[in-house]
């Protein structure tokens, strides 16, 4: 099994080549956090700070986590650890989660008590995040110094995402 994330530059950047985007992306993305870190769920969110608005870009579940759409950022202490200061907001368990994702039963219900939010900065401010979510306990330190690698590859997979989004207006 590969176990770093620097074995799939080639692949991932020929998933960024391809029109399909940000889904093949984010689609390679996701097996390389599946097949390095480990996860049952992985979702990715733009923010938009200013307009206080967050979207689902992509989603390992569709019918539990759809992508698009936009919804008020929460505000807190989740806000508080991932946009202002832009760093990993690591929950272990469900009681964690529930402090702050209302949905908690149902991440509970996909067999998940962990998750992991890491924010991705370009320009010096947060334009998404990766969240991962697993079994109880699976967000170790080892395993968060293994996610934090995927930064620069998410970072490429939202850009992707603007650039196609402004592609596609181009063509409306």
């Amino acid at each position: 099994m590969t176990t770093s994330v620097n074995d799939y530059w080639d692949e991932f950047m020929a998933a960024v080549a391809e029109p399909d985007q940000p889904r093949r992306a984010f689609e390679v993305l996701q097996r390389i956090t599946e097949e390095t870190v480990g996860t049952k769920l992985f979702t990715a969110m733009t923010y938009d700070s200013l307009a206080g608005l967050a979207r689902r870009t992509y989603s390992g579940n569709e019918t539990a986590y759809p992508t698009g759409g936009f919804k008020p950022m929460s505000l807190g202490i989740w806000s508080e650890t991932v946009i202002e200061k832009q760093q990993p907001y690591i929950s272990n368990t469900i009681e964690q989660i529930a402090e702050v994702f209302t949905d908690w039963p149902l991440i509970q219900s996909l067999g998940c008590e962990s998750g992991c939010n890491i924010p991705v900065v370009v320009a010096g401010a947060v334009v998404g995040t990766l969240n991962l979510l697993d079994v109880k306990g699976h967000y170790t330190p080892e395993r968060m110094a293994i996610a934090m690698q995927l930064r620069p590859f998410a970072a490429i997979a939202f850009m992707a995402a603007d650039k196609a989004a402004a592609r596609d207006a181009a063509a409306a």
